[in-house]
Order: structure tokens, then C-alpha cells, then sequence
């Protein structure tokens, strides 16, 4: 009798432990599911910077053959600086990252061998236990003590379980120790990455030192001649007023010819809708309130759009900050609107578009498919294309030879000129601008990753 309670309360100690073992294996593989950093985001933003600092170098080498401190070469500049900047902030994100996964690897080793040392110290028990009650006859002598046959099952089963247990807990401590193997290698690896892109930051950090003095040495050289540069500046901002003036002058032809063509084929379809049928007073009705709306559009300018303008135009408007560049490559080196001159403190320029700065012999294309309504000589030299995208146009200017031609229908990216180059700027650049009727919109809003 003392016997069987013996093995009763071992048999109650064994269930304890099993229990606290399966416990302490869940909490061992829930410890090990980190989550996912998207590290992939931080490395193509910094494969994208590298190659705008590399062409912005490229356009710089055109620049510099000029051998005179121009304009250019201080927009240039400080565009680099602004990506360089960007880049180290890309960098530092990238090392804050590795020193939270770091911090976490450390965690989880700790808890990880914190795991192995109760799985060890439990597996000792199990194996103590084991040999305690190794042999055939004590196990029989538990199992015949049983009160019925469903008692006697159970504690077979218990043996049987018992020992698959042990087995299971000995691979337990094995894969715990290839973990934590593994997470040691893995820490190393990430601690390795993260000297790299510290001495990576290092010589970036050096990179914009030696481009902010460049900076200095090109803005003191202009501020030098700031009187010679402000009476430039001025016949630019002269040319600059009358582009747009000519730009909106065509677009109000434009709209005017698209609104009268409109009136002439709506009237063309009522005089034949009203010699073909009788009139009726619900068509009298339904007429009138058509000729008054065509009346009120007329009067407001806007031209009413074919169902395939219509359909283009809000293509057009749901590619927002989708739209291809009308460059292959390049950068925006004059933003649109009101801006202060980055040279001269306090003088104030205007763009109804955004500039963009180009490598030389480089091509104009369409950032949208549309029909080309406009062709023009540019006040400011060169030529100019309108294109139109339903009731969106697209205007681009300091063009050379132009290829396309009016009334041509064309397809988003089709070329259509070649970009002028200024020789004393040692500079190639083209002016977009996008109009809705005779409203002007940022065109950098408009382009796919345009900053």
C-alpha cells in the first residue's frame, strides 16, 4: 500500500513536470517570431539616391567644361547636397534598424539559453527519475495496483508517453543549441553590417564637407558679380513673363476653337435631330435647357469635351504623381511658383512650371498620350508643343527641332524635340507646365518620384 502511493505521487510529480515542460517549450518557439523589417525599402532609396548624386555629377562635368562659375553649377550643387543629405539620413535609418534587430537578437539568445538551462535541468530529472524506476518488475507491479482495467491502460500509456517525452525533450535540446547558434552567427553578421554602413556614413559625411565648400567658392564667386547677374536675371525674368503670356495667349485660342467647334457640331446634330422628328414639348423642353447649358459654357470659355476627351482627361487626372518624366534622366533644377533666387538674397523668381535640368542632346517626350494642338517660336528662343489630355494640357518649352506636328495624335513617352543647349550656362533644360483650361498646376505633384 505505501508502495502504490508512492508511485501515485510520482506519478503526480511526472504529469507537473510534463506540463511545465510543454510550457516552457511553447514559450521557448513563441519567443522566436521577430517582426519583418522592410530593410529592402531603406536599400532602393538608397540605390535611387546614388544614382541622382551620380547624374547630377554627370550634368556638373558639362557644367565645369564651361571653365566659369555659372548659375547652374550652384543649382547643381545644392541639389546634390539636398540628396547627400537625404542619403546619410537613409544610412542612419538603415543603422538604427540594425541596432533594434541587434538588441533583439541579444534578447532572444538570452532567452533562448535561458530555455536550454530549464530544458537541460528538466531533462536531468526526467533521466534521475528514469533510473530510479528503471526496472520491469516496479512499473508492472504500478500498472497491476490499478483499481480497474481503464486505470491499468492509462498507466501503460503514461509509460509509453513517458519515454517518447524523453526522446522528444533530448532533440529539443539539441535544435535550442543550433538556435542559438545560429542567432550568434547571425548577430555577428548584423554587427559587421552595421560597421560597414557606419564607415559608409563616414565617407558620405566627408563627401558633403567637400560639397558644401564647393558650395562657398561657387555662391561667393556669383555674389562677386551680383550686379552683372541681377541684369541677367532680369532679362530672364522678362523673357520668363512673356513665354507665359504667349503660352496662355495659345491656350485661349486653343479652348476658344475647341468651344466653338463644340457649338458648331452641337447645333449641326440639333437641325438635323429637328428636321428628322417631330417636335414634341418634352423635346422643346429638354432642347432649351441644352442650348442654355451650351449658352453658359460658351460664355465661361470651356470647351464641351467628345466622350474620347472626356475618357482621356480623367486618365490623365488619376495618374496623378504617376506620370513619367519628360526627360530620361535628369532633375528639377527651378521649382514652380514663387521662389527666392538661390544666389541672390531677396530676388524673387516666377515659373508657371517646373525646370529640368538635362544632359546635352537629350529629347523631350510626352508624359501622356494626347493630341498635340499647339506648335510655337518661344519668346525666350527655341520652340514650345502644347499638348492635349481631354481638358488637361501639357506645354514644353526650349525645344530645337521639334518632330511632331499639329493635330498629331501621340503616345505617352513619344519623343517630341530635341532640348536646346545654352553654351554660356553649359546648360540643357526644358520647361513643363500643365494647365487645366486656363489654370496652371505644380507639375511636380504630377511626375512619378519628383522632389
Amino acid at each position: 500500500m505505501n508502495q502504490y502511493h508512492l508511485r501515485k505521487r510520482s506519478n503526480s510529480l511526472m504529469r507537473g513536470v510534463i506540463l511545465f515542460l510543454l510550457l516552457a517549450v511553447n514559450t521557448q518557439l513563441s519567443s522566436q517570431v521577430t517582426p519583418k523589417h522592410n530593410k529592402q525599402t531603406l536599400e532602393n532609396k538608397k540605390k535611387k539616391l546614388n544614382e541622382e548624386i551620380n547624374e547630377i555629377n554627370s550634368l556638373l562635368s558639362e557644367t565645369k567644361a564651361i571653365k566659369k562659375t555659372s548659375l547652374n553649377q550652384l543649382v547643381a550643387i545644392n541639389k546634390k547636397i539636398s540628396i547627400r543629405e537625404e542619403l546619410i539620413s537613409t544610412i542612419n535609418a538603415e543603422i538604427n534598424q540594425l541596432n533594434r534587430e541587434i538588441k533583439q537578437n541579444e534578447k532572444e539568445i538570452t532567452k533562448l539559453k535561458e530555455n536550454l538551462d530549464k530544458l537541460k535541468a528538466e531533462y536531468a530529472r526526467l533521466i534521475y527519475f528514469a533510473q530510479r524506476n528503471r526496472d520491469s518488475y516496479s512499473r508492472l507491479v504500478f500498472i497491476f495496483a490499478s483499481g480497474d482495467f481503464n486505470q491499468a491502460y492509462l498507466r501503460l500509456k503514461y509509460f509509453q508517453q513517458y519515454s517518447q517525452f524523453r526522446k522528444k525533450q533530448a532533440a529539443e535540446i539539441v535544435s535550442a543549441q543550433a538556435m542559438i547558434t545560429e542567432k550568434v552567427n547571425e548577430l555577428k553578421d548584423k554587427r559587421h553590417e552595421k560597421n560597414l554602413l557606419l564607415g559608409n556614413e563616414e565617407e558620405e559625411k566627408g563627401s558633403l564637407t567637400k560639397e558644401r565648400q564647393d558650395q562657398e567658392v561657387v555662391l561667393s564667386d556669383l555674389q562677386k558679380k551680383e550686379k552683372e547677374l541681377k541684369s541677367e536675371l532680369e532679362k530672364k525674368k522678362r523673357d520668363a513673363e512673356n513665354l507665359q503670356l504667349a503660352i496662355k495667349k495659345l491656350i485661349e485660342i486653343e479652348i476658344k476653337k475647341k468651344a466653338e467647334e463644340a457649338m458648331k457640331a452641337e447645333a449641326a446634330a440639333l437641325a438635323a435631330k429637328k428636321a428628322a422628328e417631330k417636335k414634341t414639348s418634352k423635346g422643346k423642353e429638354t432642347k432649351e435647357e441644352t442650348k442654355v447649358v451650351k449658352e453658359v459654357k460658351k460664355e465661361s470659355g470651356i470647351p464641351e469635351l467628345s466622350e474620347e476627351a472626356v475618357e482621356l482627361s480623367n486618365d490623365f487626372a488619376n495618374n496623378r504623381g504617376k506620370l513619367p518624366w519628360p526627360v530620361t534622366k535628369g532633375y528639377i533644377c527651378e521649382q514652380y511658383g514663387e521662389h527666392e533666387h538661390p544666389a541672390i538674397k531677396g530676388f524673387m523668381m516666377f515659373n508657371n512650371g517646373i525646370e529640368i535640368c538635362t544632359s546635352m542632346g537629350s529629347q523631350a517626350r510626352a508624359v501622356f498620350a494626347g493630341e498635340v494642338t499647339g506648335i510655337a517660336i518661344s519668346p525666350t528662343g527655341g520652340k514650345l508643343v502644347i499638348i492635349r489630355h481631354g481638358e488637361y494640357l501639357s506645354v514644353y518649352s526650349n525645344l530645337g527641332d521639334v518632330v511632331v506636328k499639329s493635330g498629331e495624335k501621340i503616345s505617352v513617352k513619344q519623343v517630341i524635340g530635341t532640348i536646346l543647349h545654352n553654351d554660356d550656362e553649359g546648360k540643357s533644360s526644358v520647361n513643363l507646365q500643365i494647365w487645366k483650361g486656363q489654370k496652371t498646376m505644380d507639375p511636380s505633384g504630377w511626375l512619378m518620384n519628383a522632389k
